[in-house]
């Protein structure tokens, strides 16, 4: 399976054979390059500009914003709705994880995650091979939270998303604290990510990529 960034939640997930995922395509109000994506599901985890574009992405046979289990081209996808731990003012919005399943592989996306789960929502997600994580702060997870989530979830790989890049208008922090947070100094940032089942390590490891805009 390939996993290419474009920038804030934004990711292109795909396996030869399989359908084409794009999650949380941004809008130019954020100030990252226009999207130029062509993908079959397209999911959103809320609707903001900086994630509910799906009119920049072309092609699209399905459009998921909502909670479900759904297969589509070979590829399982379940929507959990994690409602804010101070659900009962109306401004509240919700946010949609998605867990994907690629012959095996599993990859969520924790969207604008804000809290840390309990143990209970953790468990499920089910067993997590790669976590897309936000770590920039604003209305998502903080640093420390990321880490934390990510010990709780304890996946193979970790990719941060959610972060200041380029020219981004977003008031997030940028990648440097979550590193700290981790206990890495300076980490390479890959094009993409090409994994496989069978190259996944017991041990967590983050994973940096680069902005493909």
């Amino acid at each position: 399976m390939e996993l290419v960034w474009y920038g804030l939640s934004c990711f292109r997930l795909s396996e030869r054979g399989k359908a084409v995922v794009v999650t949380d395509p941004y809008g130019p109000e954020i100030g990252l390059p226009p999207l130029k994506l062509k993908a079959d599901i397209v999911t959103v985890s809320h609707d903001a500009p900086g994630h509910n574009q799906v009119k920049a992405v072309k092609g699209v046979r399905r459009e998921i914003t909502g909670p479900g289990e759904f297969e589509i081209g070979g590829v399982f996808i379940i929507g959990i709705q994690m409602l804010p731990k101070n659900s009962s003012k109306t401004k509240d919005r919700s946010n949609m994880l998605y867990v994907f399943d690629f012959d095996g592989l599993t990859v969520v996306h924790l969207g604008d995650l804000a809290y840390v789960p309990s143990q209970a929502q953790i468990e499920n997600l089910g067993t997590v091979d790669i976590a897309l994580v936000p770590v920039g702060g604003g209305e998502a997870l903080s640093p420390s939270q990321a880490s934390e989530v990510i010990s709780l979830i304890e996946p193979s790989i970790v990719v941060p998303m959610h972060y200041k890049t380029g020219a981004m208008e977003l008031e997030l922090g940028t990648i440097d604290r979550f590193l700290s947070e981790m206990g890495i100094s300076e980490k390479e940032a890959l094009p993409s990510l090409k994994i496989s089942k069978s190259g996944l390590s017991e041990d967590t490891q983050v994973v940096v990529l680069e902005p493909s805009v």
